[in-house]
This record gives C-alpha cells, sequence and structure tokens, in this order.
C-alpha cells in the first residue's frame, strides 16, 4: 500500500510562484524514480518532472525547463517541485507518483507506478 498527500497549490498570478510538496509512505521502494504529474481540465495527465534517486539526475518536459525545479529526499520520502515564472497554461491538477518507467525524452509521457494520491490544485491566472 502507497499513500501520497501533495500539498502547496493554490491560485496566483502569471510570473508567480508556488511550491509543492509531497509526502509518500508505504512499499515505493520498488521505484527508483518519483515524479510529478498534472492534468489539466479535457486533457489527459501527463508527466512533467522527475528524479531519479539512484544518481539524483532530474528530467523536465519542455514545457516547464527552467522554471520548475524538483527536489525531495529519498530518504524521507518527500519531494518538491518550485514553480516559478508560472503561466496560464501551467494550470491543472498536480500528482507525485512513484514512477515506472520514463523516456528522458519524451518525459510527458512518463508512466506511474499506479498509486495517486489525491493531487494538489494549482490555477494561474492571467
Amino acid at each position: 500500500q502507497v499513500q501520497l498527500v501533495e500539498s502547496g497549490g493554490g491560485s496566483v498570478q502569471s510570473g508567480g510562484s508556488l511550491r509543492l510538496s509531497c509526502a509518500a509512505s508505504g512499499n515505493i521502494y520498488t521505484s527508483y524514480c518519483m515524479g510529478w504529474f498534472r492534468q489539466a481540465p479535457g486533457k489527459e495527465r501527463e508527466g512533467v518532472s522527475c528524479i531519479d534517486w539512484r544518481d539524483d539526475r532530474t528530467y523536465y518536459v519542455d514545457s516547464v525547463k527552467g522554471r520548475f525545479p524538483i527536489s525531495g529526499d529519498s530518504g524521507k520520502n518527500t519531494l518538491y517541485l518550485q514553480m516559478d515564472n508560472l503561466k496560464p497554461e501551467d494550470t491543472a491538477m498536480y500528482y507525485c507518483a512513484p514512477v515506472a518507467a520514463y523516456n528522458e525524452d519524451e518525459l510527458s509521457r512518463m508512466i506511474s507506478a499506479g498509486f495517486w494520491g489525491q493531487g494538489t490544485q494549482v490555477t494561474v491566472s492571467s
């Protein structure tokens, strides 16, 4: 059983910042990556960023590169997403999840390990 609790979302104006947090518990150790996903209204859920605990390398979908640094602590099972220079197109529900597979050249298609929390809503107004 895996529990995931996301927090830190909110409503901000374009150009603003938010910091998302994720607390994970349970049997997540079969995944060596943790990631952030998002789902905008009417769209499929997509991968945003992930961190590979084996070497602490980080990966990002092109639309957030340079704006959304990911960080975390594998020992404490925590994950963060610092969201800077937010844009209206970033509006979505954001989820953290252990990652089953990813391709760094197509990170939007990152596959979760099948566990989801309740998510945290991010709304960016222009």
